[in-house]
């Protein structure tokens, strides 16, 4: 079974034992979120990646592989769980809000192409 290729419900081939046959064997018999060529075109064309159409299929199955398993995570009970920024706990570490004049203008105004009486001299933007 494993390597022989068939066709699942989205119209995308896929080869058995691949994780597109897997998510669509774990959900059902259509994910449901799914792309089809024409998105995985225009995720592509977004992406500036250059994919060639004998490659569009396979990357869909891919891509729809990707949003079934995030579907299955949406099944997760996570009632009482915390949300949390890093699985060890700690406290962030934080600073004072407080205004500063960089305590340093020359070295700040270093970075400005151009700087007039400690200030950075942009282009205008509004007439």
């Amino acid at each position: 079974m494993r390597g022989e290729t068939g066709t699942d419900t989205t119209g995308f081939s896929c080869r058995a034992g691949s994780a597109m046959s897997a998510a669509t064997g774990i959900l059902g018999s259509k994910p449901p979120m799914s792309v089809d060529i024409a998105t995985v075109r225009r995720i592509a064309r977004l992406a500036r990646i250059a994919v060639a159409d004998e490659e569009l299929e396979h990357l869909g199955g891919e891509i729809n592989a990707v949003l079934s398993f995030v579907e299955q995570l949406g099944e997760v009970d996570v009632a009482g769980v915390e949300p949390m920024t890093s699985v060890m706990p700690m406290a962030m570490k934080k600073r004072h809000d407080v205004v500063t004049d960089g305590e340093d203008a020359d070295r700040v105004l270093r970075n400005a192409p151009v700087s007039e009486n400690n200030f950075f001299v942009v282009p205008r933007v509004v007439e």
